[in-house]
């Protein structure tokens, strides 16, 4: 099944966007997910200047790089944060993104709301049809409280929607949630609609999410899910390294290609 599969631009965090785009490209990639995540990697955002924003489209567009999906993480239990994400949203459509990334709560920031999952609900039923007026499909991730694929699940089929769906971290589960992968996954294969492709190492607890491949997420069993589900979602390789991350931008870069040649291996059309 020939699949779309990219690398968050997080995976370049404390690096440009520039950086990112070259590294992405020369390893081999066609797909990029752009992000926009407030008070983390801010590689594109709302209120860079037109100029800006153009200068970025214009270096993808040379690098050979599709911006499939944007992470724009927003506080959905607070409504107030609602307008932001609607920003993130047009942001998205301007690079031309069919998927838009947010957790539950404020990814990297400290929550400052918190409401039950039927609110939450209903705030997002609020942004579908931001969706449809820019053409997005919402991808809820596992993070924090929100950390397994069953609790969203329950999420997804409260808004109802065909826009919005589960953007399935695969170590995020592990680190937040400490599940069995495989359980979890096949709990709401059904309604996942992007992967993050992000590998674990070391104790469930312990921020070390290395290079595809160097940890002990099992991918191929992943895959073999997804083909057998018939589920043809876009991937997006997200690397972060230690808390102290990376060591210098080779690094990173040597992580990216290295991912790359672990899903060739196994078997993986990139």
């Amino acid at each position: 099944m020939k699949r779309i599969i990219g690398v968050n631009s997080n995976t370049y965090h404390g690096y440009s966007i520039g950086e990112a785009i070259a590294g992405i490209s020369e390893a081999g990639f066609k797909y990029i997910e752009l992000t926009a995540t407030k008070g983390w990697t801010e590689h594109v955002f709302p209120t860079m200047t037109f100029e800006e924003l153009h200068k970025i489209k214009d270096n993808l567009e040379d690098n050979g790089l599709i911006p499939i999906s944007l992470s724009g993480h927003s506080n959905l239990m607070d409504r107030s944060r609602l307008e932001d994400f609607i920003f993130n949203m047009k942001l998205a459509n301007f690079f031309g993104c069919k998927y838009i990334i947010s957790s539950i709560g404020e990814a990297h920031l400290e929550d400052k709301a918190e409401v039950s999952d039927s609110e939450v609900a209903e705030h997002i039923k609020e942004i579908v049809p931001y969706l449809e007026e820019y053409d997005l499909k919402l991808g809820l991730e596992n993070h924090g409280k929100h950390a397994t694929g069953r609790q969203l699940k329950s999420i997804v089929e409260l808004v109802n929607s065909p826009r919005v769906m589960i953007n399935y971290d695969t170590a995020n589960a592990i680190f937040y949630g400490n599940v069995n992968l495989e359980e979890d996954i096949d709990s709401c294969i059904d309604l996942i609609g992007h992967i993050h492709l992000k590998d674990k190492a070391g104790p469930y607890d312990e921020w070390n999410f290395p290079q595809l491949g160097k940890g002990y997420v099992d991918f191929k069993m992943i895959l073999d899910k997804l083909e057998k589900a018939n589920n043809n979602c876009p991937l997006s390789i997200e690397i972060e390294f230690t808390e102290e991350g990376a060591k210098d931008l080779n690094e990173v870069n040597g992580a990216v290609k290295g991912s790359f040649n672990y899903l060739k291996q196994l078997g993986v059309n990139i």
